[in-house]
């Protein structure tokens, strides 16, 4: 019989909400974020908790504090990325950065889905889908981005938007519901 982790890894709904064994991980990684966002820790304590919680972190990327994440081991990030304060990912599923991402402040990436029938849900299933965010994208601040969407390699996606579906590569979007506003030129300095 399959266990929930199982079912929470294949994107098959899985009781996320009274699993112990999940319920632990969860609570496992909490701990670990919340000594990383703890300012009287030492700084090794720090880079030690995150290391812990994000084990697949890419040589030279940067969290600053507060981080929110529920599992750590579905996050993987390239090399020299930033994530500024806020940066919350409910990796129930795959979140996937590329080389090279700038996130701004308060932006959440969200690979959860809950079932629209209140039973269900009450029941504490869900399922997830993964998020990739290739190389060299910039993602202003509060933006949130929301179960099964890549961002394409070079595009700017805007402070606030909500993305509910694919970004091309090499273009700026923005908005609610976020959509492609224009291409990115080669030769732009501004």
């Amino acid at each position: 019989m399959d266990t929930e982790k199982q079912k929470m890894l294949r994107g098959e709904w899985y009781d996320a909400n009274y699993d112990a064994a999940l319920c632990a991980e969860r609570d496992r990684c909490r701990r670990l974020c919340e000594t990383f966002n703890h300012p009287d820790r030492t700084d090794a304590e720090r880079r030690e908790a995150l290391r812990q919680a994000l084990p697949a972190m890419g040589e030279r990327t940067v969290f600053t504090p507060p981080l929110h994440v529920d599992y750590g081991y579905n996050v993987v990030t390239g090399t020299d990325c930033f994530f500024n304060f806020g940066t919350t990912m409910l990796d129930e599923a795959p979140v996937r950065f590329g080389n090279h991402v700038f996130v701004g402040p308060d932006c959440g990436f969200y690979t959860a889905i809950h079932p629209l029938d209140a039973a269900r849900r009450n029941a504490g299933l869900e399922r997830a889908r993964g998020i990739t965010v290739e190389d060299d994208v910039w993602i202003g601040g509060h933006v949130t981005v929301l179960p099964g969407v890549t961002i394409g390699r070079g595009s700017v996606v805007g402070a606030g938007s909500v993305v509910t579906r694919d970004v091309p590569p090499g273009v700026v979007a923005a908005g609610n519901p976020c959509r492609v506003l224009r291409r990115i030129e080669e030769d732009e300095t501004h």
